[in-house]
């Protein structure tokens, strides 16, 4: 083994091809494989997003539909069956979403609906944003309280 029979490991060497632009005798010289003249040949050039070279884009041509409503309300959905367990566990009978933040089952800065899945079986009394019909009869029928806040 000596110096001349040393080599990069394979694969470790990418080929670079020929350099564009370095002059005639580089054979990648002159128009550095732009062609002549053209928008595609002036320096800066960068094709938009979804150009068809004239055609009517896709995006154009294909229909729009739907509605988004920008006032829409998002709520955080939380059952009783959660609220119920959580209070068997802490021993909190009034909760509110500060409560539910904390615990981790509500969002920070989120607005809170309370739905009727699962069942209740203490007298719970719950502050939220929004009460689904069925939760608000299961809690009221415990004698406990639903107050909406806003």
């Amino acid at each position: 083994m000596d110096l001349s029979s040393l080599k990069p490991a394979p694969g470790s060497v990418k080929k670079q091809g020929k350099r564009l632009g370095r002059g005639q005798g580089s054979g990648k010289g002159g128009t550095s494989t732009k062609g002549h003249k053209g928008q595609k040949a002036i320096s800066g050039y960068s094709k938009k997003i979804g150009f068809e070279g004239g055609q009517m884009p896709l995006q154009r041509r294909v229909p729009k539909f739907g509605f988004k409503n920008k006032f829409r309300k998002e709520y955080k959905a939380v059952n009783l069956d959660a609220l119920e367990a959580f209070a068997e566990k802490t021993g909190i009978v009034t909760i509110d979403v500060e409560i539910l933040v904390n615990a981790g089952l509500a969002p920070k800065n989120s607005l809170v609906k309370v739905l009727g899945n699962g069942t209740l079986t203490k007298k719970l009394d719950v502050k939220a944003h929004a009460f689904s019909g069925s939760a608000k009869t299961a809690i009221e029928k415990l004698e406990g309280t639903a107050v909406v806040i806003s």
